[in-house]
């Protein structure tokens, strides 16, 4: 092929694709066109090959027309393909309006955890009353769990068969009482605090699980009573279930307190009259206290006798159980939002 030829052929390949790109409207079109004429196997790249034919001192100036004809090209498509996007974005908003009068869809509405909030409820009740709140490991060591709480080593409590263990010496604490040991081993009297937290235990039915949430109450001076736990456990119970909740304490016995107690409250199902869900006693178990056992005093330093001071634990699930007329634990973990989104 001779240069004037292969001139001739450039020129005439620019002017053509020059129109072609000028009629065509269409993003994909364009982009149809670009590998036809400069794709790697276009027009022309196959012309470009011709350029071995032509005289060695015609090749540069025939180089040069190559690549201002690619250039110009590009430069047309480029544009093209600028007002292509343009007619498009105009063809969607003529076609995709949006009455902007109309109301906006609605979004769900996240919510606490029914723990979360029977939790921060119980808490409240408790800071109003001047505790504070006192948290601690729950990987915790065996003595916080159990020697320091009067537990003795062959206690049904430090069994296998209900404690998760890691190995002799620590464990998934069973109970947040750590908490109050370690809050005495740091600070002197007076002491009132709560401890909200998980705690961990073997087992697994429709009023218990593996792991689950406590409040534990201390409060430690000089001249503190029976008297003064059964006030302060007497407003609980009537800020939390209502003003009209009767309430009794029964004898118990637990290693950190002496005397122990639990407390009843009128069942909420049935009104006191009997039913299933109390064994038709009319009454409802809600929580241990005790006054602070003096072999816990001991293990903390204190002196038993000047001192004395009361406790108090709760299981969180098992109070909104009773708030909320549940009759399976398990239910608070399934995460079903049918039963969630009703609190």
């Amino acid at each position: 092929m001779s240069p004037h030829e292969l001139e001739e052929r450039l020129l005439a390949l620019e002017r053509e694709a020059a129109e072609a790109i000028q009629g065509e409207e269409e993003v994909s079109g364009l982009e149809a066109l670009r590998v036809k004429y400069l794709g790697r196997k276009g027009l022309l790249t196959q012309l470009l090959r011709s350029l071995k034919e032509v005289p060695q001192q015609e090749r540069p100036r025939l180089g040069q027309l190559a690549n201002s004809v690619k250039a110009s090209l590009e430069k047309r498509l480029e544009e093209a393909k600028e007002r292509a996007l343009l007619r498009e974005r105009e063809r969607a908003l003529r076609s995709e309006t949006v009455d902007v009068t109309l109301p906006g869809a609605p979004l769900p509405r996240g919510r606490f955890h029914p723990i979360s909030q029977v939790m921060d409820e119980i808490i409240e009740i408790f800071t109003s009353m001047g505790f504070q709140v006192a948290e601690g490991p729950e990987v915790e060591w065996d003595y916080y769990n159990f020697e320091a709480l009067n537990i003795p080593k062959d206690h049904p409590a430090r069994d296998m068969h209900d404690t998760f263990y890691f190995s002799s010496e620590m464990l998934l604490r069973t109970h947040t009482s750590p908490v109050q040991v370690r809050v005495m081993q740091r600070q002197r009297p007076p002491i009132q605090v709560i401890s909200p937290g998980v705690v961990y235990r073997r087992d697994s039915d429709i009023s218990h699980t593996p792991m689950f949430h406590q409040v534990e109450g201390l409060l430690v001076d000089e001249g503190v009573s029976f008297s003064h736990l059964k006030g302060t456990l007497g407003f609980f119970v009537k800020e939390f279930f209502g003003r009209g909740t009767e309430m009794r304490f029964r004898p118990s016995f637990f290693p950190f307190t002496e005397p122990s107690a639990e407390v009843d409250i009128g069942c909420v199902m049935c009104g006191g009259k009997g039913c299933s869900v109390c064994g038709g006693t009319g009454w409802l178990e809600i929580l241990g206290c005790g006054m602070v056992h003096p072999e816990v005093f001991r293990a903390v330093g204190y002196e038993f006798g000047r001192l004395t001071g009361f406790a108090f634990g709760m299981g969180v699930e098992r109070i909104a159980m009773l708030r909320y007329g549940i009759n399976d634990i398990r239910l608070f973990f399934q995460n079903d939002l049918r039963f969630l989104e009703q609190f």
